[in-house]
């Protein structure tokens, strides 16, 4: 598997900037190796179940001056039900979900902002205050 840009945000605040090609959705964990790190490093062993989200991403800076919208565009839509997910810690992400469980440790959210830097979030369901669909 190639390696993806992630970002590995802790329930706690901790973040992580890093690639990984071991996640899957169903495994409880996974493992990043940081961009701080050479390339022959192995990377550490990360917890599902002590994330807020794991964030796919285009890049590891973003763009600081964007932000994002939390409404759909008009046009083509991504596919699922659209929904809002509030965090404990209070940000709100908008977007779509192809399998919200809330029997399963996390989903999938493709934001409704396409000019977002993510490209997906794994929503880690324990680290919600609120979901809605809309």
């Amino acid at each position: 598997m190639e390696p993806i840009k992630v970002i590995v945000r802790y329930a706690d605040g901790r973040l992580v900037k890093g690639y990984t090609s071991d996640f899957f959705p169903n495994k409880s964990v996974f493992h990043v190796r940081p961009i701080e790190i050479g390339p022959a490093d192995k990377g550490i062993e990360v917890a599902v179940k002590e994330l807020k989200a794991l964030f796919f991403v285009k890049d590891f800076t973003g763009n600081p001056a964007h932000h994002e919208m939390k409404q759909f565009n008009e046009g083509p839509q991504p596919p699922g039900r659209k929904m809002e997910v509030t965090f404990a810690d209070g940000e709100v992400l908008v977007g779509s979900t192809l399998g919200y469980d809330p029997n399963r440790i996390g989903f999938f959210v493709t934001p409704a902002d396409s000019e977002s830097n993510n490209l997906r979030v794994f929503v880690v369901s324990a680290s919600m205050s609120k979901f809605r669909y809309l």
